[in-house]
């Protein structure tokens, strides 16, 4: 039996950019980062003190304002992001009549799911226990720090009564996501589902713990440099934060409902490393794309855009350039690859949900983004053309976006233009 076709009719993002799609896009294109010294918290005596922020989100008209309020940041981005593909997607649930008052919300379900989860109301809760005791603890506390939270408030304004639940696979949790929810459309579980991720982990405790781990770069001097993929003189990944959100559905629910068809999700392919803990394995990336190239139909000379994980750490780059070299062989010169982390730093569980936005506006709009700070390229990416410095016209065919993991948790996702 032929399976259901999934299409993209929405997109919502919330990040160091903002939270319009087509602005995020347009500073994406220009080559501009978003990367800037820390001033929320006290970081003077850390090594690394910059990241992606993200400031002034307005969430007037997206959530209730004393629950803006209370709620952890990651929950406040995911239903931003959440709302806004609906609107883009022309289901704006301020209608009380249209579009969004007439889906089956039984059929509509939700997957944002979050590496970290509430680490802002976690980090606040022991701070409040040591210095105040139990009794201080907010009722809040336990909903807020889980990362399915962002999907249950969702469901909770929204009435969708679909699949409703988090994915947490580090910095893989957008694609497995949104390769969830595609799969509950075509075993006929839902018509449509929101799905990507949000993380908000840049915090005293959260910005320590990469510390330790010696994940971070410190170019503290020239932070806007700081995150370069493939540079021989990268030193580390940058945090960023934010939301991504697709609204995917079956083709048949959009064209019944008059939709804006954006992209077609081809496939998505899962692997897992059983190698390190924040160390990759080339054969488990192999194996991912495999996988995901194979769930699509395709043959690897079908891709010829690749938006990478490139996370601008001195292992994980290569790994992933290694593994493309393998997957594509001959046909890799005619693969443009660009590293949107070069530009937002890494948004870790929501990295895939805004990576795939990246991926969808370069098939609508033909124009892929530079991969920024690339000026002493690694020998072994000679033959990749990884679009450094300025944007480039590019018909896409096939696109492939990767995320691969702490734990060794990897997902691609194909994507492609609609064709009827």
């Amino acid at each position: 039996m032929q399976r259901r076709r999934i299409v993209i009719t929405g997109m919502g993002v919330v990040s160091c950019f903002g939270s319009d799609v087509d602005h995020f896009y347009e500073q994406l294109l220009a080559g501009k980062s978003g990367i800037v010294p820390i001033e929320e918290f006290p970081c003077q005596d850390f090594p690394t003190r910059f990241a992606g922020v993200i400031r002034n989100l307005d969430t007037e008209g997206y959530i209730d304002r004393k629950q803006a309020r209370r709620v952890d940041p990651f929950i406040r981005y995911g239903m931003v992001a959440g709302k806004k593909a609906l609107e883009s997607s022309n289901l704006s649930s301020k209608e009380e009549e249209g579009a969004f008052a007439k889906l089956d919300k039984k059929r509509c379900g939700i997957l944002i799911g979050s590496g970290m989860g509430g680490m802002s109301v976690f980090s606040e809760g022991v701070t409040t226990l040591v210095q105040q005791g139990y009794k201080r603890i907010s009722p809040f506390f336990v909903p807020f720090i889980i990362t399915n939270m962002a999907g249950a408030l969702l469901a909770i304004d929204l009435g969708f009564m679909g699949p409703n639940y988090s994915i947490s696979t580090a910095c893989a949790t957008s694609n497995f996501c949104i390769a969830a929810a595609a799969a509950h459309i075509q075993r006929g579980d839902a018509d449509l589902m929101l799905c990507g991720g949000a993380e908000s982990s840049i915090t005293p405790i959260g910005l320590a713990g990469f510390v330790a781990c010696k994940a971070l770069s410190e170019k503290n001097d020239e932070p806007q440099k700081a995150s370069r993929p493939w540079d021989k003189h990268r030193d580390g990944f940058v945090m960023g934060e934010g939301a991504g959100v697709l609204v995917i559905e079956s083709l048949e629910h959009a064209l019944a409902r008059g939709a804006p068809i954006l992209a077609e999700l081809l496939g998505s392919g899962t692997s897992c490393d059983a190698f390190h803990m924040t160390n990759p394995s080339e054969d488990g990336v192999v194996l991912c794309m495999q996988n995901a190239i194979h769930d699509a139909g395709l043959s690897p000379n079908s891709i010829n855009y690749v938006n990478a994980h490139a996370t601008s750490t001195p292992t994980g780059d290569l790994c992933e350039a290694r593994a493309m070299k393998k997957i594509f062989g001959s046909h890799m010169t005619n693969v443009k690859v660009n590293g949107t982390k070069s530009m937002i730093g890494h948004c870790l569980g929501a990295a895939g949900g805004v990576e795939a936005i990246a991926t969808l506006k370069a098939i609508q709009t033909g124009m892929l983004h530079p991969t920024i700070n690339i000026d002493s390229p690694e020998e072994e990416i000679a033959e990749f053309d990884v679009i450094p410095h300025v944007a480039k016209p590019h018909r896409i065919t096939a696109a492939m976006s990767n995320s691969f993991g702490f734990g060794g948790h990897n997902c691609s996702l194909v994507f492609a233009p609609y064709a009827p």
